[in-house]
């Protein structure tokens, strides 16, 4: 299988997918504990990336990574199941349509923490770009 190199069609299709998550999700919470389906999602996902790693012949000792690899990898994980976490909460308590572009708020905060932190410089179009996502959330998740 040839190797896709274009990052807007995987990140096309990732916001295909979230959007089928949260669809899906949300038909699957009712009378379910969030934290439970939460768990139940993530042996899935562990189990098709295993599954995947394996077949495509990727599987790499993960005890091999470096130390400073383990640490971010880590805090990802941590940050990945509280992010998951907070989502079904929210999907089991609100609208799929109303949650999920509040969720979309983290694209404002992932480019200002790649501000921050790794020195990353939007010019003045993505800015513009990013203003509008918020103004967006914004616009949805107030009341009138």
């Amino acid at each position: 299988m040839a190797e896709i190199q274009n990052w807007f069609l995987w990140a096309l299709l990732s916001a295909v997918f979230a959007a089928l998550t949260a669809i899906f999700a949300k038909l699957g919470l009712d009378g379910v504990d969030s934290d439970l389906a939460t768990l139940v999602r993530t042996v899935i996902i562990f189990v098709v990336l295993a599954c995947f790693l394996s077949a495509t012949g990727k599987w790499r000792n993960p005890f091999e990574l470096p130390v400073r690899t383990w640490w971010f990898l880590i805090l990802s994980g941590l940050a990945t199941g509280a992010s998951w976490l907070c989502y079904f909460r929210s999907l089991k308590i609100g609208e799929a349509y109303k949650v999920a572009p509040v969720d979309k708020l983290s694209v404002v905060l992932v480019v200002l923490f790649a501000v921050a932190f790794l020195n990353e410089r939007p010019s003045l179009r993505e800015w513009l770009g990013i203003f509008l996502v918020g103004a967006g959330v914004l616009i949805l998740a107030i009341r009138r």
